[in-house]
């Protein structure tokens, strides 16, 4: 009895230890367990010999003290594995020094002194220990890692939620039981009857142990022990075929084609080569007879995941029609995971309902779309993937939603977006058609796929806003094109109108302001009677004004007749010197009243040019006149004209506030004025050098421009005298 509680003991934990080294060597939660069932399999071993060996007695006795260590030691680091977090570097050190150094001293005699035979009767039934002066101090330890191992895992227990809730229960339960049992058996009744024959009932603890591991693991889908099942009984049948196949074929080739008894050693080597060598290459075949054989028994839900992924991959790229890619990516799914039903929902635009697209267009929802869709952005928050089997006991009312609309997982398709996530949708997956559960390979690959699909779906879905934005180009261009030509005509009849007005108004104006200038003209010469020189200062400054109201009058006037095309030019001999000297000799008391100095030095023997006398004396005033308003007081203005032999110069040059380098490219523009021009003189139109350069641009000039703002401006025009200069 003895003897076959210790080898299923040791026979299950190697087993459990080669299962999960198998399945993954490489992952923590593995290398725990299997360090754990090795430990378990050290302690199993001593405590049977430590009464059944005839030699080395106190050698194995003493060895029953250090396993018991390292169980407790490995355990812990499973429970820390296990929920995801690294165990404490300091508190692992010091539990391996301190544990260390008790395994070398559970060697010595001060654990241990010796053994003796223990009887029943006249029979001998094992061996009593004589403990030493550190016995007790090692079982302290012992019983501290012990409860270090149970602290561990309350804490973590308290804290699980979901499947790590529900695999720790079942750890707890296990744990208790098995701890319990080892402690009764190791330490409570050695100690009472002085008699180590309980210690036989060790392997029923680790058994306890290692089964609450393995089940937690195994149930709640961590380690897929099928796949080892299926792939371990494949090669037993596979070589119990070969041996067969062997046995019977060797069998029937030395009876039915040879005499048995005459046959040589050296024919019977040849067969059995022959037959080996045959079978060999049978082998491979037949074991992936066999893998598909188990496979259909073990894994009715079978897949190639890679195949699969190929697959899925193919299907993203099939289109970029949204509704048509997820209906293709929902059959790829459905063909190879199994599900009831594969839906995708896809948040629609603006005010727009989402949409949900599956492989069919059943549903499969009990309750109405929308309510479920709204529902699911609740439960999701904050998750990325929603298992119905594995929620909480505190999530009945989710668990009980989901549940009625058959909805087993749910993964969210979500992308980086800058610093946050943008939510694209979600995979909404049925049970599986054979009932199983969803396996862990199955949620890696719903993980793999969901974002996969995040691009392919954001990109089809900037497609379909394309493609309808030019389904609906051409009729926005035509609506535009319309309230365009509609505004359009408007603008032109009020372009017309306001033409029409300011030409009228500019005839209506010149009549009684030329009256009026005419009638002040005369009463400064004399011919009303005399005057005072304060009356003659105040007709002075009206006369100016009224002068200043004709050029204006001229230059809406000559606005009008460009728009119009009746701008015209008439050029005839112009004495240009002399036509300054007139514009000038109006225009100094208006300087002298400023209190700037206006200088000018008529040229002699200066040509008669062909130029519009009207048009041109307008510019010439318009020139001054900015630079009489813009220069401040006590500054200077210099008229200068230059014949260049080639060409004749006028430049009248202030030093007055200038212009902004900014603003200058737009200077000659209608109705523009620079800021510091709209401080200096709030009533200026921004028409003067507008009209200047067209009449000089007109009459085949050029405009001079220069300006340095607040250190003056130079303001003129240049023509050639070819074209200017009067023929005879």
């Amino acid at each position: 009895m003895e003897l076959v509680i210790l080898v299923i003991g040791l026979v299950f934990n190697l087993f459990i230890c080669s299962l999960v080294l198998i399945k993954n060597p490489k992952q923590l939660t593995n290398r725990t367990i299997a360090a754990t069932a090795i430990a378990l399999v050290a302690w199993e071993g001593p405590n049977y010999l430590a009464d059944k060996a005839t030699t080395h007695t106190l050698f194995w006795n003493r060895a029953t003290f250090l396993a018991p260590m390292f169980i407790f030691i490995f355990s812990s680091l499973f429970i820390a594995a296990l929920k995801g977090d690294k165990f404490p570097k300091k508190t692992l050190a010091l539990l391996l020094s301190v544990t260390a150094l008790f395994s070398a001293l559970a060697f010595t005699g001060t654990v241990a002194v010796s053994v003796y035979p223990r009887y029943s009767g006249s029979v001998q039934t094992g061996y009593n220990i004589r403990h030493g002066s550190l016995y007790l101090l090692i079982i302290a330890w012992t019983l501290i890692l012990i409860a270090q191992f149970v602290l561990t895992l309350l804490i973590a227990w308290r804290k699980a939620r979901g499947q790590l809730k529900k695999q720790l229960n079942i750890v707890v339960y296990g744990s208790v039981c098995a701890t319990a049992l080892a402690i009764v058996t190791n330490l409570v009744l050695p100690n009472l009857t002085n008699s180590s024959s309980s210690a036989q009932f060790a392997p029923i603890a680790s058994v306890i142990f290692m089964g609450s591991l393995a089940f937690a693991i195994f149930r709640h889908g961590l380690f897929d022990i099928k796949l080892i099942v299926a792939r371990s009984l494949a090669y037993v049948l596979s070589l119990l075929s070969l041996a067969s196949v062997f046995v019977l074929g060797t069998f029937a080739i030395t009876n039915l084609f040879f005499d048995s008894s005459s046959l040589k050693t050296s024919t019977t080597r040849w067969i059995y080569t022959l037959t080996a060598v045959i079978l060999a290459f049978l082998f491979t075949p037949l074991r992936q007879f066999f893998d598909r054989i188990t496979n259909r028994f073990f894994y009715r839900d079978a897949y190639d995941t890679q195949t699969f992924l190929n697959l899925f991959n193919k299907g993203l790229v099939s289109t970029y029609k949204l509704d048509q890619l997820l209906a293709k990516c929902a059959q790829i799914t459905e063909e190879n995971l199994k599900p009831s039903y594969c839906l995708f929902s896809i948040p629609g635009p603006k005010s727009l309902p989402d949409r949900l697209v599956g492989s069919s267009e059943e549903t499969h929802l009990k309750d109405e779309p929308a309510l479920v869709l709204k529902s699911l952005k609740e439960y999701m928050a904050g998750r990325n993937l929603l298992i119905t089997d594995l929620l909480d006991e505190e999530e009945h009312a989710m668990h009980h939603f989901l549940g009625r609309n058959d909805i087993s997982i749910v993964a969210q398709l979500t992308s980086s977006s800058s610093d946050k996530q943008a939510e694209t949708g979600y995979l909404i997956l049925g049970p599986k058609r054979s009932g199983n559960l969803y396996s862990s390979q199955d949620l890696k690959v719903i993980e793999i796929i969901a974002n996969e699909l995040v691009i392919a779906v954001q990109n089809a879905l900037r497609f379909e806003e394309i493609e309808n934005f030019n389904i609906t180009l051409q009729q926005r261009v035509d609506d535009a094109t319309r309230k365009m030509r509609r505004a359009n005509e408007k603008l032109k009849t009020l372009d017309e109108t306001k033409d029409d007005f300011i030409s009228m108004a500019s005839h209506q104006l010149r009549t009684p302001l030329t009256s009026v200038k005419g009638y002040i003209s005369l009463i400064l010469e004399g011919d009303a009677g005399k005057i005072t020189p304060v009356q003659h200062k105040m007709l002075q400054q009206a006369f100016f004004s009224s002068q200043q109201m004709v050029y204006l009058i001229a230059d809406l006037l000559n606005v009008s007749r460009l728009r119009t095309g009746k701008f015209i030019i008439q050029p005839t001999p112009v004495h240009l010197a002399r036509v300054i000297s007139e514009e000038l000799s109006q225009l100094k008391e208006t300087a002298k009243l400023h209190s700037i100095n206006l200088e000018y030095k008529p040229p002699k023997d200066f040509p008669e040019l062909m130029l519009d006398e009207t048009k041109t004396r307008q510019v010439i005033m318009n020139f001054i006149d900015n630079a009489i308003y813009y220069t401040p007081q006590g500054g200077t203005i210099d008229v200068e004209l230059e014949d260049k032999g080639h060409s004749i110069e006028l430049r009248v040059i202030d030093s007055g506030i200038g212009v902004p380098k900014s603003e200058q490219p737009h200077l000659f523009t209608k109705f523009y004025r620079a800021a510091n021009a709209r401080k200096a003189r709030p009533d200026g139109t921004g028409l003067g050098l507008y009209m200047a350069r067209k009449v000089i641009v007109a009459q085949g000039g050029s405009i001079i421009f220069d300006s340095k703002e607040g250190n003056g401006s130079t303001f003129g025009f240049t023509f050639k005298k070819t074209k200017t200069t009067k023929t005879t």
